[in-house]
């Protein structure tokens, strides 16, 4: 399924206008993922648990003294190909959107999936994303 983006921008702003960059291409995938330090990867989504739940989370843990090096998105059903790239890197989980990964040197360290994220609040996500940080970053 494919969205016009005209209709999700301002879900993507939820998350950049944070700070979060914005992945559009499978290349700026490859490059980040490549990159050094940690990584939290944020598959956004259109759907209710994004809205209500992962993006606010995500908001919340980014008030945590730690922080990944690193942070961005990839938006399910807009930026398609990118978010393909994405997933090949999150082998071994299920594609999932949204999705919530924390990486470094291309190894998964933390993952919240969809089924993670839809029967918890905001503030349980962020508490777990802020366990995740100080743990790894």
């Amino acid at each position: 399924m494919s969205y016009d983006p005209q209709y999700t921008k301002p879900m993507a702003e939820e998350l950049t206008s944070l700070g979060i960059k914005e992945l559009n291409t499978p290349n700026d995938v490859d490059s980040i993922i490549n990159s050094d330090g940690t990584i939290l990867f944020i598959v956004n989504s259109v759907c209710g648990c994004a809205a209500g739940k992962a993006r606010p989370g995500v908001k919340l843990a980014l008030k945590n003294q730690k922080l990944p090096d690193k942070i961005v998105t990839v938006f399910a059903g807009v930026d398609r190909e990118a978010t393909k790239k994405a997933r090949e890197y999150f082998v071994g989980h299920e594609p999932s959107s949204p999705q919530i990964v924390l990486m470094k040197n291309k190894k998964i360290l933390f993952i919240l999936q969809r089924w993670d994220i839809e029967n918890k609040e905001a503030e349980k996500i962020a508490d777990q994303l802020k366990k995740a940080f100080n743990e790894y970053c």
